[in-house]
């Protein structure tokens, strides 16, 4: 089970003892009864508000505390009334409360047909006093009573919203004054201040922790969603206004479909059980990033189909997904459920599916999880009164029961191990990954799945998308809007699908948002609907430019080794290296960052400059400072991540240091390593991306410890090993020259890049080095000498023990060159003209068979 639910509040745990010892749980004791017990609103303090049958069908109102765990008795009414709703103000002072006094047969039976049907009181309950009529009528009215910010100090003042049947909403002032005795009392002895909320909605919903009224309202064949916001200093204006193509309109209204629905107004579980297939279910949800999505659920055709979408307002399109039902027996099938998990919203079909969507990147299916069977039961919600009152929090209506909701680590990282399609294992992979934010038990065994599933992912390379991610939830939290320019995926579409399941996206238009100074979510909110004004997609990094700048200073570095430009690439690699190495004073268990590495040093200070440049163009009210430091961040956590994976798998497979001793086979935990390295650097050039100096020395390393000869070659030649100065001096100093090492090093030496081979044939002494320097030192002198004629006679040679004309005039000549100042060897000493000659003859010598004396 993917979700995990822990029960905050239970009527049977939490309420049903509290009564029992108070005597009142009497009645509560039959069957018939065992529905007088039930929860009718939670308020934004935590406080939890239900009713229940006393043993004289008296109806009593209590309160929960979820802080204190305590109960608390509000009121009772001597009668056996079906209370609708009921609200209590933050003071505890006042209780606003709608029932309804009889049915229309008991009406008529008792000829009270001039009594209103439904009753809507306020009650002074500090201590309980008067109770005065706010409403009585023919229609059913929700109360629901504003409350302040958290900490703020005790009203004199209340406001209390009245939510009418008739479609429209309206606010209530109520004054207090307190009185000796500590009473409080009600100070308008007339009618109550009130103010039009809202007219002609057809469907509303009410956010409790901030205080935001969403309400929809029908034009013609469109309807609009607007949203009011209620503000600590006792105002509330319209905020947001926003078209959506949900089809309510009268004339399908009076085709069954309820005309005022009401979300979060209360609980009445019993209406709850009389919801058709017909109703229209929709709630909003929003997210702590500024995410605003309308969940709706539509009326289906096809008996073994259901239909739902999901606006995401915050992107400006919509999502429809219909999905195929397994089973078709229609006393199976129930109302869709919506959930808010803030990084998700999950629509839940009991005994069906599990669908999570990732709300803040929306925009490619595969980051969302679509469960079926095992994977989508959860165990204690499998009936259709579910309702999503607060963030992560689920109400089940019909049993009292309140839960706060998870996703469950371990069972998403069961999900990823067992998944069989791309499309889920990438799903589990980034929720894991964005949702738990940097777990170090998480990530490890991520890596650890990673190292053992390489060749199991076909659509995508788990390496990048880990490394990607894992730096996206690092880096955001520093800044605001950081998320809209750093990269969460490599991939730049998805051609997958999830079976049994169709999806259809509609561009809808944006919200229009109407606020001063406003901060928080419609701060948040508005900044999303700007970028995607702006093309999101090109806001954010890319590394194409980034690659062609490291390719082309790659091909010219002896020209502009010297630059400026060049100087200040090397000082942000500095800079790198210097940061990274305060996070991690321990001793390292992977031999990394113990050289310095010109190429993978050259790209880190590119993407450094690229990187800051891209920031600078869009967070310039951030400041200079504070983006160099994100950009070192970003680079130095990059790096790290990938000695991250190094160290993760290290452990697994037990290596230690011995991976330089080249006299003797890898293992086959090295080899595992190996290959893991390999498509870490597939993956890095791939994107583009530095790796930690030394990454390839250890490679190489690796590489000839457990690689037969013509593979290793084959590597090297295809740009898969790297030949360092590092590991290649110490393979030409610790091999001895059997036949076998000498076929090694000479394949290695004939492979050497020019520059690096000057730094590395000198320890390598055998014959056929020293012939190779030798040729390489004439060569070099010849191109120095160019079209220069010898001006100065021609010093006398020692002489050498065997007259050969030809050789003598090349040493000659070279010796003349020596002389003008000219020596392509200068850090080795011994590589001069003598040097040439003696390897010349030893050469000519050894060809002839002859012995060199």
């Amino acid at each position: 089970m993917l979700l995990h639910l822990v029960a905050e509040f239970d009527l049977q745990r939490d309420v049903v003892p509290w009564l029992a010892a108070r005597g009142w749980a009497a009645a509560l004791d039959t069957s018939e009864n065992s529905s007088a017990l039930y929860v009718v609103n939670v308020e934004r303090n935590g406080k939890i508000i239900y009713t229940w049958k006393g043993n004289q069908r008296n109806t009593h109102i209590g309160l929960y505390d979820l802080q204190t765990k305590q109960n608390e008795h509000l009121y009772m009414f001597e009668r056996d009334l079906r209370i609708i709703s009921c609200s209590v103000n933050n003071e505890r002072t006042l209780l606003a409360v709608s029932f309804r006094q009889y049915t229309e047969e008991e009406r008529v039976s008792r000829l009270l047909q001039s009594v209103s049907k439904y009753l809507t009181l306020l009650i002074e309950i500090h201590p309980i006093n008067n109770v005065r009529v706010l409403k009585a009528v023919d229609s059913c009215v929700r109360v629901q009573f504003l409350h302040p910010v958290e900490g703020r100090s005790t009203s004199t003042e209340s406001h209390l919203l009245l939510v009418s049947e008739d479609k429209y909403i309206e606010q209530f002032d109520i004054h207090v004054i307190a009185e000796e005795e500590n009473k409080v009392v009600i100070q308008n002895s007339g009618q109550l201040p009130r103010a039009r909320v809202a007219d002609d909605l057809i469907w509303a919903q009410w956010d409790m922790m901030e205080q935001r009224l969403f309400y929809i309202v029908p034009k013609e064949s469109r309807s609009t969603l607007k949203c009011v916001q209620f503000y600590p200093d006792e105002n509330f204006n319209s905020i947001l206004e926003s078209h959506l193509d949900i089809p309510v309109n009268d004339t399908q209204m009076k085709n069954g479909w309820t005309m005022l629905q009401l979300v979060n107004f209360g609980y009445d579980y019993r209406q709850d059980e009389d919801v058709t297939s017909k109703s229209l279910n929709l709630q909003v949800f929003t997210s702590k990033a500024g995410g605003l999505c309308v969940c709706c659920s539509l009326p289906s055709d096809i008996p073994d189909e259901i239909t739902y979408s999901i606006h995401f307002l915050h992107k400006g399109y919509n999502k429809t997904f219909t999905v195929s039902l397994e089973r078709t027996e229609s006393h199976q099938l129930k109302e869709v459920a919506f959930m808010n998990l803030d990084y998700y919203v999950a629509a839940y079909l009991p005994g069906q599916f599990l669908h999570l969507l990732n709300i803040q990147h929306p925009d490619l299916l595969c980051y969302s999880l679509f469960l079926t069977g095992e994977d989508a039961r959860i165990e204690m919600l499998q009936n259709c009164s579910i309702r999503s009152p607060l963030m992560s929090t689920v109400l089940d209506c019909h049993v009292g029961s309140m839960y706060a909701v998870s996703i469950s680590d371990s069972a998403l990282l069961q999900f990823l191990q067992n998944s069989k399609q791309d499309s889920e294992r990438l799903a589990a992979l980034h929720c894991a990954l964005l949702y738990f934010r940097h777990t170090e038990d998480l990530e490890m065994q991520i890596i650890w799945w990673i190292s053992e599933n390489l060749s199991t992912c076909h659509s995508f390379d788990s390496i990048q998308e880990f490394i990607i991610a894992s730096l996206y939830c690092r880096m955001c939290p520093e800044t605001h809007n950081l998320d809209k320019l750093l990269p969460y995926t490599s991939l730049l579409d998805w051609t997958g699908i999830i079976p049994g399941v169709t999806c259809e996206t509609d561009i809808i238009s944006l919200p229009v948002l109407e606020f001063q100074n406003s901060k928080g979510f419609w701060e948040k909110l508005n900044s999303n609907l700007e970028s995607v004004k702006y093309a999101e997609p090109h806001l954010h990094y890319h590394n194409n430019v980034l690659r062609r700048e490291w390719r082309n200073l790659s091909e010219e570095r002896e020209e502009r080794t010297t630059t400026a430009y060049l100087r200040n690439i090397f000082e942000n690699a500095k800079k790198v290296l210097s940061h990274l190495d305060t996070w991690d004073s321990e001793e390292r268990l992977v031999p990394l960052f113990q050289e310095e590495d010109y190429q993978q040093q050259l790209l880190m200070g590119l993407m450094v400059a690229q990187l800051k440049d891209h920031l600078m163009r869009h967070l310039q009210y951030v400041g200079k400072k504070k983006i160099d430091q994100i950009v070192l961040d970003y680079v130095a956590n990059l790096l790290n991540l990938v000695h991250r994976i190094m160290k993760e798998v290290w452990r697994r497979y037990h290596l230690h240091s011995c991976i330089f001793c080249f006299d003797e086979r890898g293992s086959a935990g090295e080899f595992a390593v190996f290959h893991i390295m390999s498509r870490i650097l597939e993956a890095a050039n791939g994107m583009c991306m530095p790796l930690p100096p030394g990454f390839h020395t250890l490679h190489l390393g690796l590489g000839v410890r457990c690689l037969p000869l013509h593979t290793l070659l084959h590597y090297i030649d295809n740009g898969v090993l790297h030949l360092t100065e590092t590991c290649v001096r110490k393979l030409l100093k610790d091999l001895d020259n059997t036949e076998k090492n000498e076929k090694l090093k000479f394949s290695i030496v004939m492979r050497l890049p020019e520059a690096l081979g000057q730094k590395v044939h000198q320890f390598w002494n055998h014959p056929i080095n020293a012939n190779f320097i030798a040729r390489n030192y004439v060569k070099l002198l010849l191109e120095k000498l160019g079209n220069r004629q010898c001006s100065r006679p021609i010093p006398e040679r020692v002489p050498v023990p065997i007259e050969f004309l030809p050789l003598n005039y090349l040493t000659n000549m070279l010796a003349e060159i020596e002389n003008q100042g000219v020596h392509p060897y200068e850090k080795q000493d011994h590589v001069n003209v003598r040097f040439v000659e003696e390897t010349a003859l030893k050469h000519t010598m050894t060809l002839l068979g002859l012995k060199y004396s």
